[in-house]
């Protein structure tokens, strides 16, 4: 049995796609049995580093995903349209989808889980998150008998990339930044990936699959890295902390019916945690339940190679259930012509395809319970850190450490680290603080591990 293929977008991941279909020999002998069949780009002109035949490659996008002899359509177009439009047409025209496209399904993913649900296809979505990484399929299938309660990671190579730099060379963001454009590890415009957008695509998915309920992306809360200066870089490591761009998922309380955290920001990780030491534009997802425990998710996070190593194997995936599914039409056709009873599995079942009923009770993030780092210039004062202290003391705020670290021209600085506060309560206790006359500015205010 053939099965063909049609691919929209013929980019990075287009072209590690179609290399990795086509020098097939020495992987899964299903593999051999793929058609590249039609590949949708918006140029023709273009240069290609993959040789296709003559007829293959076309700038009719719409003809792809309703082509009656394609089985599934590949989306690696990016962006939201028109990959959003062409997915939900390849649903109706009774495609099986595989996606590479964390902002669409992030939100628009109910939309098209209940399409495809309905059309009776399945939507494949491995490369969306963490590139290289199988994280979706694990989560949908291996833990899914688990009660996940955390699910937490780098999943942002641009900025882990950055952050890395400056902690190993002590440069500021702006340097590194413009080497990581220069490498292009960041995109021109790097707003998706600095400010934390990206991240939150991905912890949204995350979310979604882990709990099995609906996570509307705008409830994820976002922080991005541009706030993270070289100085707080130094001042965690002398706490014994390295500063992650972390994506999170979090039950605020044990209990089964506990709303999520789900947030986006820099943080300060202990360096004896297992992300700590996670260098570079690797990726890693750190996934907690009962009764498993904890488990670990770590390789490239992007790239065309690791990327195409995600979106194929979905591609496998379908092509073995397709073959599965023709075997057991044979046989029900078999035993109806013996008069005998049949039934049918689903193939969108067999794949466990995404399918949330409901939305999840996300938690505003006033009410995290968690640790604060925050460092403070004020005027050379007396009494300054007393001060400090009974501010936070009235609004309940605990403060763990507190240290004066030198100054910066004629304004000492301070820096305080919590124990446990509830968000809400440390927001007030700053506003107060910024009103106080020897508080210059607050410029660094990060979240602890």
């Amino acid at each position: 049995m053939g099965v063909k293929l049609g691919i929209l977008g013929l980019g990075t991941v287009g072209t590690g796609t179609v290399q990795l279909l086509l020098d097939n020999l020495g992987r899964h002998p299903l593999l051999q049995e793929i058609e590249i069949y039609r590949v949708g780009v918006r140029s023709l002109s273009k240069p290609r580093t993959v040789e296709l035949p003559e007829g293959v490659i076309t700038t009719d996008l719409e003809s792809i995903v309703t082509d009656p002899a394609i089985d599934i359509v590949v989306e690696v177009l990016g962006g939201l349209e028109p990959a959003r439009s062409l997915i939900l047409k390849a649903i109706r025209s009774g495609k099986h989808v595989v996606t590479a496209n964390k902002a669409v399904i992030a939100r628009y993913g109910d939309e098209i889980f209940t399409l495809a649900e309905q059309a009776g296809v399945c939507v494949m979505l491995e490369a969306a998150v963490g590139g290289g990484i199988p994280v979706i399929q694990p989560l949908k299938q291996s833990l899914s008998v688990n009660r996940i309660h955390t699910v937490i990671g780098i999943v942002n190579g641009t900025t882990n990339y950055i952050l890395t730099k400056m902690q190993t060379e002590g440069s500021s963001f702006e340097d590194v930044l413009a080497d990581a454009q220069k490498l292009g590890y960041a995109e021109a415009d790097p707003t998706t990936d600095v400010d934390g957008l990206d991240a939150a695509d991905k912890i949204a998915i995350l979310a979604s699959i882990a709990s099995g309920c609906r996570v509307d992306l705008s409830d994820v809360y976002c922080e991005g890295i541009r706030q993270v200066s070289k100085t707080d870089i130094t001042y965690a490591e002398k706490l014994g902390f390295v500063i992650k761009l972390l994506a999170i998922a979090k039950k605020i309380t044990p209990s089964l019916s506990s709303p999520l955290s789900v947030r986006v920001h820099p943080t300060l990780v202990p360096k004896e945690h297992p992300l700590a030491s996670i260098y570079g534009v690797n990726n890693a997802i750190l996934v907690e339940g009962e009764p498993i425990g904890q488990v670990m998710f770590f390789g490239p996070g992007a790239g065309a190679g690791a990327t195409a190593s995600a979106v194929s194997s979905d591609i496998l995936n379908i092509v073995a259930a397709l073959k599965t599914e023709k075997a057991i039409n044979e046989e029900i056709l078999k035993q109806e012509l013996e008069n005998k009873p049949t039934s049918k599995i689903a193939l969108h079942n067999q794949l466990l395809t995404a399918r949330h009923q409901e939305d999840c009770q996300i938690a505003p993030i006033t009410e995290l319970v968690t640790q604060f780092y925050a460092r403070f210039l004020t005027k050379d004062q007396p009494g300054v850190i007393g001060k400090l202290g009974t501010c936070f003391g009235t609004h309940g705020v605990s403060l763990e450490l507190v240290v004066q670290t030198g100054f910066q021209g004629q304004l000492a600085e301070i820096v305080v680290v919590t124990h446990d506060v509830r968000e809400g309560d440390f927001r007030k206790a700053l506003t107060e603080i910024s009103t106080l006359e020897a508080i210059d500015s607050i410029p660094s205010l990060l979240r602890v591990l």
